[in-house]
């Protein structure tokens, strides 16, 4: 688990749309917190590289407005940045080429017959029929 240092994020305060009533008009209970990733000390290149592969940034931004207090609203937006970090350090195991199972060709087929079936009763009658 990567723990990034207090110094390395910057936060900004502001009014909140979030709970609060008319307090919310008074009160900085939103924060941005936000953290680059290429002058992290924490991190190695590989890990800055994948992080930035990931979200396409190098400045990670989050927010958080959900409660009336500003300290609640901190941790959370912390506890936000960490796991959208551990998210993006964690290699998905590479998928092994499978082939289609008999059973998953046959309803393939079978789905696919339907399908013509239910289409060929919108189209118009042929003149030259044998119903007559």
């Amino acid at each position: 688990m990567i723990v990034i240092p207090e110094d390395e994020i910057q936060y900004t305060f502001s009014h909140s749309s979030g709970p609060g009533g008319q307090n919310v008009n008074k009160t900085n209970t939103k924060v941005m917190i936000s953290w680059n990733v290429q002058k992290s000390n924490v991190l190695s290149e590989d890990e800055k590289e994948r992080i930035i592969e990931v979200f396409n940034k190098v400045v990670l931004q989050v927010t958080s407005q959900e409660t009336r207090s500003q300290q609640e609203n901190l941790k959370r937006a912390i506890k936000r940045l960490h796991e959208m970090v551990e998210d993006a350090l964690l290699e998905s195991p590479e998928r092994l080429p499978t082939n289609p199972t008999y059973e998953s060709k046959i309803r393939r087929i079978v789905v696919k017959k339907h399908r013509s079936v239910i289409k060929s009763y919108r189209r118009k009658p042929s003149l030259d029929s044998d119903d007559e």
